[in-house]
């Protein structure tokens, strides 16, 4: 199947129906901007959490993990310049109330609308083209003025008063936790420079339209990491990780031809370069998926004035407050581009068909499943037995419901790379019938051998 053929909503409707995604609260007619993991889902979501944690953290000699809290004092905020600047903004229509995200029309017009403009420059630009934006719900072209909306949400945890006079928020992003516990880190590890500090955690952001299906959501996890450095050596590390994370896309199994590296032509006061990397998604076409950035030392340095910590660091006498190179991934952005990718629906010999799931071995979120033969004669008891071995050390099911031509069919579905038969012959000669999800090709394997062949197969 060629990528331009795939349709992201067969892809959508195909997630649900195989346990991958569910819209949140559905029962009750689902919540925008939230989704829940089904049992499928939620294997191929930590697998992705896995392979990012071991190539950015196990496999680096010079990278630490953490995991901050989500609630954290809410002068964190203020001092990263969310809760003055951390906005979006919006316009409503007047027809039927729908509301826009008034850059992102904009944007579609070709018209860059940046995050550094004020209300009356983003409305000067608005006005400008309102007659080419039509509501995407009725079709007029009558907004409201646009106006900035925080997107920061809001909580009173800890709150007492009556009317969350003392909020706190939901963390926006999780790279502010890693930079409150930069001096922790130095105290506790003493690591030398140039390290990095990454974590895995949920964050919020009250977002005006949330869309796109798991691309833009209200909650969602994000995959981070802070590289800190000298002043002068951060662009080769910034280089450096670029490679390296390219790198890793490909592994995870997303082809190059659908991806693209992309500058930012408007940066940040304090950024010094800013390129994400783009996934080509079904129908909705080239958008980011990790943005790398070159920080300065802005963070650091906003964090030290707010709290009156020192949080500079001293090598060897030569005290610096280091600078930032950072790299940052929402789950479920990478998530929809692993399901995209994998997404296939082969024509086979004649009139058969089938949809198959074609998921790096390494992130399936099954990647064996054991099938008897027949539920007697023994053959059952024996295939268990194979399962608990395989299981401890593979992410295995085990299915002995309808012929083994319909359970391959239903593991390819969910993108199992390799399927187990256990047959009469295996009792005589200790082998069982190995399938190959992709060739669909067959070859008998002892038992005996069986978690080594899987170990070289599944990388």
């Amino acid at each position: 199947m060629k990528h331009e053929d795939k349709k992201m909503d067969t892809i959508i409707a195909y997630a649900k129906r195989k346990g991958f995604v569910f819209p949140s609260s559905e029962i009750y007619d689902g919540f925008a901007g939230a989704y829940d993991y089904g049992p499928h889902g939620v294997e191929l979501a930590n697998a992705i959490k896995r392979h990012w944690w071991r190539d950015v953290v196990n496999t680096k000699h010079n990278v630490y993990g953490l995991d901050a809290a989500i609630v954290m004092n809410p002068k964190v905020w203020v001092a990263s310049g969310h809760v003055g600047g951390f906005s979006d903004p919006l316009a409503d229509c007047r027809t039927c109330q729908n509301r826009i995200r008034v850059d992102k029309e904009l944007g579609k017009l070709g018209v860059e609308a940046d995050e550094k403009m004020s209300e009356e420059e983003i409305n000067t630009l608005f006005d400008k083209h309102r007659a080419e934006i039509t509501c995407s719900s009725c079709g007029s072209k009558d907004f409201t003025a646009a106006r900035a909306i925080n997107l920061l949400v809001k909580s009173n945890v800890g709150d007492f008063s009556n009317d969350n006079s003392n909020p706190v928020y939901l963390r926006g992003e999780t790279c502010q936790g890693i930079y409150v516990n930069f001096k922790n880190v130095v105290d506790s590890l003493h690591p030398k420079i140039p390290f990095g500090i990454a974590q895995i955690g949920k964050a919020f952001r009250n977002e005006i339209s949330p869309r796109q299906f798991l691309f833009r959501t209200r909650e969602f996890e994000q995959m981070e990491m802070q590289f800190f450095t000298k002043p002068g050596d951060d662009d080769q590390a910034y280089q450096d990780w670029k490679q390296d994370r390219w790198d890793s896309w490909k592994s995870i199994g997303i082809s190059e031809n659908n991806m693209r590296w992309n500058q930012h032509d408007n940066l940040v006061f304090y950024a010094a370069d800013a390129w994400d990397i783009e996934y080509k998604f079904p129908d909705y076409g080239f958008d980011e998926v990790e943005g790398l950035h070159m920080r300065t030392n802005y963070d650091l340095t906003q964090h030290s004035e707010h709290s009156g910590q020192d949080l500079s660091f001293n090598d060897n006498g030569d005290k610096f407050i280091p600078h930032v190179v950072e790299t940052s991934i929402g789950v479920g952005r990478m998530f929809l581009a692993v399901l995209s990718e994998a997404y296939d629906e082969e024509q086979l010999e004649g009139d058969d068909s089938r949809v198959v799931l074609r998921f790096n071995p390494d992130i399936a979120p099954v990647q064996v499943a054991v099938l008897p033969l027949m539920k007697k004669d023994g053959l059952s008891e024996a295939a268990k037995e194979i399962f608990k071995d395989l299981a401890a050390t593979f992410r295995t099911t085990y299915d002995e419901s309808g012929s083994v031509g319909k359970r391959y069919r239903r593991q390819d579905e969910i993108g199992t790379p390799f399927c187990i038969t256990y047959d009469y012959e295996s009792k005589d000669d200790g082998m069982v019938t190995v399938r190959d999800r992709d060739s669909m090709e067959q070859e008998r394997i002892a038992i005996s051998d069986l978690t080594e062949y899987l170990q070289k197969q599944i990388k």
